[in-house]
């Protein structure tokens, strides 16, 4: 007797107490933007939640403990970043011979070939400009004061624009106020507002989160993270507390509460648990200081309790979570999509199937953190190269040893993430077995194609591999 076979019916409605899971059939139209297509069981579930929970705990607790009160107060150096500020505005501007303005009128002698030769030489025969800045915040808005620049001086100012001067107090009355900066509020206002609104055009509600969760961050690193360190906690503790906080609120704001998230958790924390190990590790056995320019250097005058190299430390595993969340997400996302293209592949197959992709993912990830550290360093490169020294002289500096150890020890938790992560991802998704729903299989309504003479037979299983006839 020959039958019919008829195509299974849409479902007439979303699955039953499974929220955003998904439909529990494997051929349905709903997107995959709200977390894993098929629900999870209820054992996964357990198991998941019995590893995050107490960590979701522990951060909640370091943050209880280690929360500040506040950025602790000094008295001020009016060196560098710790001075007085206030705006102003440059409202004339003249020129004038520099002879009747500088300190030194007569014409340098020695050789003009050098930079400051011919630097000297500028200052004395050159035009100057004088300008006029009017104060406009603080208790002497409304004063004016007068600034020489110099012809080779590398900022020249112009009338009606806006600048930020310093105020030191203990000097004579005409020399209190300089201006030390542009005002550059207009532009970096403006260009963070087209981010923003490019981020919400393309991602739309993920997009508004991801802003959501951008804000968060900066937050902790603004209220918890830089307080909790001046007031004397432990920066790698600190540090390791804040980056938890900030991926449980980021992954799960921007990618939904749902196991493919918990995944990716797991992966970043494991990755950023051998970033520190190995950032220890490397940053004590190369004697890394963390006191390697002007600015580390006031920090450690002003606050010397505080562990420059433990500074160090903290800022490798907080400059690696942002590329680390990236990684972790994409390989749970793409092994979840090999796991709904073909339901019956096996942990193994995924695994190799989802490394293949990790593998393109690392060559990139690499390639740009490495290149985002030398864009970061490239004016010190620059001048190592003037000065003609050597690739081993160079890389043993301190200030260039930083960012080696920096940039590979993040490099290296990175390549990491990429195994860990998608491991982890095709253990859960294969072994998923739903609870109260039928399992993800092929529906026996579907006839499956014969071969042809000569054609071969794929396996179903998760090699993915073929067998001949």
């Amino acid at each position: 007797m020959t039958t019919t076979q008829q195509p299974p019916l849409p479902p007439s409605g979303p699955p039953h107490g499974h929220g955003h899971e998904g439909p529990s059939d494997g051929g349905h139209g709903h997107s995959h933007s709200h977390g894993p297509a098929a629900p999870v069981s209820a054992h996964l579930r357990k198991i998941i939640a019995a590893v995050l929970i107490p960590f979701a705990a522990a951060v909640v607790v370091g943050l209880a403990v280690l929360w500040p009160g506040g950025a602790p107060g000094h008295e001020r150096t009016g060196v560098g970043f710790d001075r007085q500020t206030q705006q102003a505005t440059v409202t004339e501007v003249d020129e004038v011979d520099c002879k009747s303005v500088n300190a030194s009128g007569g014409t340098p002698t020695g050789d003009t070939s050098t930079a400051e030769g011919s630097s000297a030489q500028q200052q004395a025969s050159g035009t100057c400009k004088k300008a006029t800045v009017r104060i406009d915040s603080g208790k002497d808005k409304g004063r004016t004061f007068t600034e020489i620049v110099q012809p080779d001086s590398s900022r020249q100012l112009k009338q009606g624009q806006e600048v930020i001067v310093a105020y030191a107090p203990d000097a004579p009355e005409e020399l209190q106020y300089s201006v030390t900066d542009v005002n550059r509020k207009l532009p970096m206002v403006l260009l963070a507002g087209i981010f923003a609104l490019a981020v919400v055009v393309v991602g739309r509600m993920r997009g508004v989160m991801a802003l959501i969760a951008l804000a968060v961050s900066f937050m902790i690193l603004t209220f918890f993270i830089l307080p909790a360190i001046l007031q004397g906690s432990n920066p790698l503790v600190v540090a390791v507390v804040g980056a938890s906080a900030i991926m449980l609120i980021a992954l799960y704001m921007c990618h939904g509460l749902s196991a493919r998230t918990s995944v990716a958790v797991l992966g970043t924390l494991l990755s950023l648990l051998l970033i520190g190990l190995l950032g220890s590790l490397f940053i004590d056995w190369a004697a890394l200081t963390g006191n390697t320019d002007d600015n580390t250097g006031l920090i450690h005058g002003l606050y010397p309790s505080i562990d420059m190299s433990g500074l160090l430390l903290a800022g490798v595993i907080i400059g690696s979570l942002g590329v680390l969340d990236d990684v972790t997400v994409t390989q749970t996302s793409a092994v979840w999509e090999l796991h709904e293209a073909n339901p019956t592949m096996g942990w193994r197959g995924l695994y190799r199937a989802g490394i293949r992709i990790g593998r393109d993912h690392i060559a990139s990830v690499v390639n740009t953190l490495v290149l985002a550290y030398a864009g970061a360093a490239l004016p010190l490169l620059l001048l190592f190269s003037i000065a003609q020294s050597s690739v081993g002289t160079v890389a043993n500096s301190e200030l260039v040893a930083e960012e080696i150890v920096r940039t590979l020890v993040g490099s290296i938790g990175l390549v990491a993430s990429v195994p860990v992560t998608t491991a982890l991802a095709a253990l859960v998704v294969s072994a998923d077995r739903p609870g109260g729903s039928a399992p993800v299989q092929s529906s026996p309504a579907q006839p499956q194609p014969q071969p042809q003479s000569g054609q071969r037979t794929p396996l179903r299983g998760g090699s993915g591999r073929r067998r001949k006839h």
